[in-house]
């Protein structure tokens, strides 16, 4: 029985395992998106989420200057910053954390990641998935703005399209101006004979 064993082994030592995810959860930070196997990307998850929800309790404290900070609210981020360093052992990816990522998901408790299933990897069939930071709000509500721009660049292309048109129309007709005299020159010639008969009749 694995009772309070939470976790997956992965058929790994406990060292390497923690190398992994430790590794993990910095490219997550890093990059906003992996790309690993269902079951790495659950554990990740849950490790990566803890970590970015030390760094939000301190959002607040974070805007402040670091000479403007209290003793207390010091401690605080040293804290925080000391528990993030125990899952994630990149400098880099930490600093990322603290400055960007934290004051984005300031308002959010919880659910700063999604995975998306990706289908099985070619070769041993393991199955695949997504596992990124959710996009900032703000940049997603600014998206949605570029489309009528899009469409608006679309419908002043309409009325280019329909000069074309007209110009071909008006090719057209000028053709079939050009047609036209040629047809009267034809009906003269059909009727010409016939008047010549009609005059030697009278004759």
């Amino acid at each position: 029985m694995r009772h309070r064993k939470a976790g997956v082994h992965l058929s790994r030592t406990s060292a390497h395992r923690k190398a992994l995810f430790s590794n993990l959860v910095a490219a997550l930070l890093t990059n906003e998106r992996i790309r690993t196997t269902d079951a790495k990307a659950k554990e990740t998850r849950r490790l990566a989420e803890r970590t970015i929800t030390w760094a939000r309790r301190v959002g607040d404290v974070l805007t402040k200057k670091p000479d403007r900070r209290s003793t207390e609210e010091s401690a605080r981020v040293v804290h925080a910053v000391r528990m993030a360093r125990r899952v994630v052992r990149d400098r880099g990816a930490v600093l990322k954390l603290f400055d960007e990522i934290a004051p984005r998901f300031e308002g959010r408790r919880g659910g700063y990641t999604r995975i998306v299933k990706l289908g099985q990897r070619p070769g041993d069939a393991a199955p695949m998935s997504l596992l990124e930071l959710l996009p900032d709000e703000g940049g997603a509500s600014s998206a949605p703005a570029e489309t009528p721009d899009k469409g608006g660049a679309g419908k002043a292309a309409k009325p280019a399209a329909d000069k074309g048109t007209a110009a071909k129309g008006e090719g057209k007709a000028a053709k079939g101006e050009g047609k036209a005299p040629a047809k009267a020159k034809a009906e003269k010639k059909a009727a010409a004979p016939q008047e010549k008969g009609a005059k030697s009749s009278k004759k």
